[in-house]
């Protein structure tokens, strides 16, 4: 996709990262002789960590990079504000060229327009929760007063209010992940980039910190760019996830065409295990209105039935049909867009048996 055909929030089009002394001369043979991995390392000493990605995100899409250690995407995020330099291919962010911009642009970019979660949480010791939260701010020459204010602000987003005046130390690991979340609202970039934020957590806080990241990612509208070695992690939290191996996206799509159309042996592999019932969802197997009408010409009254939402996942829907036998409406933003009747949820059930 090239910047200029859309609204796109980041585009990334064929963008390579070499590492090695000799990594422009490699990088060349490998745009001439479109040599692989392996060959680059033998011929040049150099590792290949991302090899022609191309990827389009939209504005308040969450989307998530999945991959095994070592797969390249942590090193993918990094080429999004230019904290790694490609060795290949063009960057946009808001249709902006960022491979064209000078380092004080880039700084100003980094701090106005796209924030950083890392897993280390990266907290300043010395300083109070507050004044960590504020930084970015600090670092824009805002007021005393309006440090204050936005930090309290985005501290009760992240359910901290009341822990300003306390050092990072004094605060558990959930808490102080909470606290670099904050610290990227209280920028108020329309981009945040989050580095595997929640692997260092033990799994309740992990999965309670999951739960509030995506009630405040709706409410607030961000564009997330989101890094995981979790698929399970990838499918609870990302409306588009793609699968990376050895510095390649293998796959990208939504997380039920991920699980139930993989288009690899390694991504099914990777979803062998995962459970269809809570990936397929009411939109997959509803029935359209004006088709269901003509088959039931019984149910005429639409707007009676029960409502559910078009990404609610099979599995619950199933709970809903055991209270009642009636079929259900499904909504998208409103309007019904079509029903799921047990003949469906039996379609469902089939196909989220599949191994």
């Amino acid at each position: 996709m090239d910047a200029a055909a859309g609204p796109a929030a980041i585009v990334m089009n064929d963008v390579w990262k070499v590492f090695g002394a000799r990594a422009p001369e490699a990088m060349t043979a490998i745009l001439r002789e479109h040599l692989d991995k392996d060959e680059v390392v033998k011929r040049f000493g150099c590792v290949v960590g991302v090899a022609d990605v191309s990827i389009s995100v939209a504005p308040g899409e969450i989307f998530c990079v999945m991959g095994l250690s070592g797969s390249g995407k942590s090193t993918l995020i990094r080429h999004i504000n230019r904290l790694l330099e490609p060795s290949a291919g063009k960057i946009f962010v808001d249709g902006e060229d960022i491979m064209a911009k000078t380092p004080s642009e880039l700084r100003a970019l980094r701090s106005r327009k796209i924030g950083m979660v890392f897993q280390s949480f990266g907290l300043l010791p010395h300083r109070t929760v507050r004044d960590n939260v504020a930084l970015p701010l600090e670092i824009q020459a805002a007021s005393k007063q309006r440090r204050f204010d936005v930090a309290e602000a985005a501290l009760a987003k992240v359910n901290l209010s009341g822990w300003g005046d306390r050092y990072c130390h004094e605060l558990s690991g959930g808490m102080q992940q909470r606290v670099g979340l904050a610290r990227a609202l209280a920028a108020d970039s329309a981009i945040l980039l989050m580095d595997e934020p929640f692997s260092a957590l033990d799994p309740l806080i992990r999965r309670q910190l999951q739960d509030e990241f995506l009630a405040l990612s709706r409410s607030i509208g961000k564009t997330v760019v989101f890094i995981t070695h979790d698929l399970d992690e990838a499918i609870r939290i990302g409306d588009r996830i793609a699968i990376m191996k050895d510095g390649v996206i293998i796959q990208i799509d939504t997380p039920e065409e991920i699980v139930t159309a993989p288009k690899h042996e390694y991504v099914a592999k990777f979803v062998a295990d995962i459970s269809r019932l809570t990936v397929i969802t009411a939109r997959r197997i509803m029935e359209p209105v004006e088709s269901f009408r003509a088959r039931d010409r019984s149910m005429l009254d639409i707007d009676r039935l029960r409502k559910v939402a078009s990404q609610q996942p099979l599995a619950e829907l199933v709970e809903l049909a055991a209270q009642d036998a009636a079929p259900l409406a499904v909504t998208d933003g409103g309007g019904i867009v079509g029903i799921v009747d047990r003949q469906a949820l039996l379609e469902g059930l089939r196909k989220g048996a599949r191994p």
